[in-house]
């Protein structure tokens, strides 16, 4: 049953699913007030708790407290109100790269009852066009370095009517800015339920047509209050430092919302590269990263060159699974705890994970507080304990897709179905095997691709390396390795042989990839997540 709403476009509520699409909702755990604002509790609260001359946001070359983050998004919403009529309900777009202006923009539209849609950069026209018109969004913010991409789409869309750019460097000089600049520094946020939709997740299928995942008020601060708290421990001593775009919701927890929850600083990086990722670490002595395994390995070898990354006590594995010789190189070069977990958009974030004092290589843990996980079979029945799998999940968060057919492929029987295969140990905890879609049937034998790569990263002349399945006419499908070499190895027919034996040394002998690709660079995303379907699609072309 829903609660109150603030909304006056209701077109958010009006397109959640229908209730019997629902997974189950627990929120025995998780307890908020009947009317709530997710932005006021991340900023103005922070303030009236005692945080607002603590350094809320690093970026571009200044720190900004809490009280300044307070008064900045105060004077935004009100432009966003006063000047260009946004009501509560409305959806609006953001279109920016990690930076403090956007973290403000998302917190002032927030803070006025807006639904939003963060972007990454890297979107084209056409790709933000299925957004607006999926979301019928009406205004848009936009770093004035973006434009023309959503100029474009705007010139041809039915929905967006306003595109309003800001400054996303520490200059304050674009539209928006000016607009908020004289504005006052107090600002009485909408009063919006805890059940009204706060954010839209947009992920995209393997149809590639866009689902938006619809997320309330009171899941933002769920997946702080569950994951930050009980995983991470945070305290306002804290740095979170971190490449995931915030336009992913796994990014926007782990540099905005969890520093902000528990007045610890984020450091935002617009080309968060691994060697910037050090700099910013030995810089502002960063305490908890959050990147991808291969950002890991870069790392490492900084390390070997002298980096300084001593100051970090948590490091959160972001984007895909662990591989097992990472975690253990990581551990024994920096003496701290490296944690795998496994989040969804769908979801919001981290669900299972590892903990500080219970983890393990080649492991993803066990669920949070609220939560709880199995492993099923395609008829939703509980599989034995060591069998592969669906992963199936529920808690306090579940999938709600706006207006979409594909909810129920998501949600069976009151349960989450994330596309995920894993195994289910005697203990209790989860291994994971691959996305579903990536399981390997090769001559009637099921192969998970990542326990390939996980023997291949063992072997030194390996960098890094994506594993899929190739069409074969004797054996149905092929495990295929596409191989990034260390520096100074040469590609050879021996190398391979080299390579194949060592993984038969490693895991089962028919899991060892009878084709091996040797490559400059892997595709990836720009959170550093692998794209193994576009190995695929190179297959198939």
């Amino acid at each position: 049953m829903l609660g109150p709403s603030g909304h006056q476009d209701t077109f958010a509520r009006d397109n959640l699913p229908p209730p019997d699409l629902w997974p189950d909702i627990g929120l025995k755990d998780f307890d908020y007030p009947e009317w709530m604002n997710a932005a006021v509790e991340l900023t103005d609260r922070m303030v009236d708790r005692g945080f607002g001359d603590h350094t809320a946001l690093i970026g571009n070359g200044r720190r900004r407290t809490y009280k300044e983050l307070s008064d900045w998004t105060n004077r935004i919403a009100r432009a966003l109100t006063e000047d260009y009529g946004l009501k509560p309900g409305n959806r609006v777009l953001i279109r920016s790269a990690n930076n403090p202006a956007m973290v403000a923009c998302w917190l002032a539209a927030t803070k006025a009852g807006a639904v939003v849609v963060n972007t990454m950069p890297m979107l084209r026209a056409g790709e933000l066009a299925k957004i607006i018109d999926k979301a019928e969004i009406s205004m848009a913010l936009c770093d004035t370095r973006l434009m023309d991409e959503l100029v474009a789409t705007a010139k041809e869309s039915r929905f967006l009517i306003q595109v309003i750019g800001f400054d996303g460097t520490a200059n304050h000089d674009a539209e928006l800015d000016r607009a908020a600049l004289d504005k006052p520094v107090r600002y009485d946020a909408v009063k919006t339920g805890r059940d009204d939709v706060a954010l839209l997740g947009f992920t995209s299928g393997s149809t590639g047509i866009p689902k938006a995942t619809m997320h309330f008020h009171r899941d933002i601060l769920i997946i702080a209050d569950a994951y930050a708290r009980e995983v991470l421990g945070v305290t306002p001593e804290d740095i979170f430092v971190g490449s995931p775009p915030l336009a992913f919701t796994f990014g926007l927890g782990g540099l905005a919302v969890f520093p902000l929850r528990f007045g610890a600083a984020a450091t935002l990086l617009e080309q968060a590269t691994p060697p910037k990722m050090v700099e910013i670490i030995e810089t502002y002595k960063a305490t908890i990263s959050f990147t991808a395994p291969t950002a890991y390995r870069a790392m490492l070898a900084a390390m070997d060159a002298g980096a300084d990354l001593s100051s970090l006590r948590i490091a959160v594995s972001a984007g895909e699974t662990l591989p097992g010789p990472v975690f253990e190189e990581w551990v024994r070069k920096t003496g701290k705890p490296i944690l795998d977990g496994i989040g969804a958009t769908e979801m919001l974030h981290i669900f299972i994970s590892n903990r500080l004092d219970d983890l393990k290589p080649a492991c993803t843990g066990r669920p949070l507080t609220g939560y709880e996980a199995i492993v099923v079979d395609e008829d939703m029945k509980e599989v034995p304990r060591g069998t592969v799998g669906r992963l199936a999940v529920k808690g306090p968060i579940g999938c709600r897709y706006l207006a979409d057919e594909r909810q129920k492929d998501y949600v069976r029987n009151g349960w989450n179905l994330t596309g995920d295969s894993f195994v289910q140990d005697g203990e209790g905890y989860f291994h994971f095997a691959a996305r579903s879609d990536d399981m390997i049937i090769s001559a009637g034998y099921n192969i998970a691709g990542p326990e390939v790569e996980a023997a291949l990263l063992k072997h030194d002349a390996v960098l890094e390396c994506a594993v899929v399945g190739a069409p074969d006419d004797a054996r149905g499908t092929i495990v295929q390795a596409h191989v990034v070499l260390a520096k100074g190895v040469e590609p050879s027919a021996a190398l391979v042989e080299l390579l194949q034996n060592h993984v038969k040394g490693v895991i089962a002998p028919y899991k060892y990839p009878r084709s091996i690709v040797f490559t400059d660079a892997l595709p990836k995303t720009e959170s550093g997540k692998i794209q193994r379907f576009r190995l695929k699609q190179k297959l198939s072309a």
